[in-house]
């Protein structure tokens, strides 16, 4: 039933999407995900803020997004939120000019760095991979403020995680939520939290800053068995989740002595966003509609 509800969204009236979505999307406008991660901190917990918006296909477009991030960064700074920002490659120009994109990572990256910030780049689907590695690859060797999202579904990750170790690189590692052919991507669920945790014991043991990025409890049990086993300190790592997605289980994180990080998206651009998240977790969409339809 969960998954019916979610797949059926593009049916549903916008204005309903929006009650839905409103869980887990801060809002429109900075302002709205400012005060977000400012309560978050207030609660124990780190954020990291990503405007929504990807697939840019005009060069006024991208320098717009550029712009948009550098005035968060100064917002950020101005108010003393403990908060990075994530980007989007394809929201910089990646599909359009990557060179430009290149640019355009360069400034917000530097002006994260003046602001005593950090960037983390996302990772999108597989059209894009090698070319967000290019990227990444490139401002690290200029920047240390600078980490990538990896994903475990990829049947390549464990041979790009290997080809980035000369960076000492800052990982976020999830599992992948892209639709992907199989030839490309690990389709069963076993496989992809075994290639999960490879990953995550590689980069720990080789002393990589690791986002463990997963609201999979039995994927959270083997990092913190892991951790535990490296004797890592809390300035080795970090666990990562979603805005308004089980927080219980972040409760429990954080109260266990975890530093967690919350994903805080925001922007217009919340309709596409909200229809992808639910369907890849129908049970959120299950649930909430369920709490709009009691209230």
């Amino acid at each position: 039933m969960d998954r019916a509800i979610a797949y059926a969204l593009p049916l549903v009236p916008k204005a309903i999407v929006r009650r839905i979505a409103s869980r887990y999307i801060a809002g429109e406008t900075p302002e709205d995900a400012l005060r977000t991660a400012e309560r978050l901190n207030q609660e124990g917990f780190r954020a990291t803020m990503d405007i929504l918006g990807e697939d840019v296909w005009d060069f006024e477009q991208a320098r717009k997004a550029a712009e948009g991030y550098g005035s968060l960064l100064e917002e950020i700074h101005r108010r003393r939120v403990d908060s990075n920002v994530s980007i989007k490659l394809t929201q910089f120009g990646l599909k359009v000019d990557k060179s430009l994109c290149c640019r355009l990572a360069v400034e917000i990256v530097q002006k994260a760095r003046d602001l005593g910030n950090f960037i983390r780049i996302d990772m999108e689907d597989s059209s894009c991979t090698s070319d967000t590695l290019d990227v990444f690859r490139s401002l690290r060797m200029r920047f240390t403020n600078v980490g990538v999202a990896v994903q475990a579904y990829l049947r390549r990750t464990a041979d790009d995680v290997e080809s980035l170790d000369d960076l000492n690189p800052n990982f976020r590692l999830c599992k992948g939520v892209y639709v992907e052919p199989r030839e490309i991507a690990y389709r069963d669920m076993e496989i992809i939290n075994r290639n999960y945790l490879f990953l995550l014991e590689g980069m720990l043991r080789r002393g990589r800053y690791v986002g463990i990025a997963t609201h999979d409890e039995r994927l959270v049990w083997e990092a913190m068995r892991l951790i535990r086993e490296l004797r890592l300190p809390t300035s080795a790592y970090e666990f990562q989740m979603l805005l308004g997605v089980d927080e219980q289980l972040r409760d429990i994180i954080r109260g266990a002595g975890h530093p967690v990080r919350i994903y805080i998206p925001f922007g217009r651009d919340w309709y596409a966003y909200s229809v992808r998240r639910l369907r890849e977790n129908p049970r959120i969409a299950g649930y909430v509609l369920k709490q709009v339809l009691s209230s």
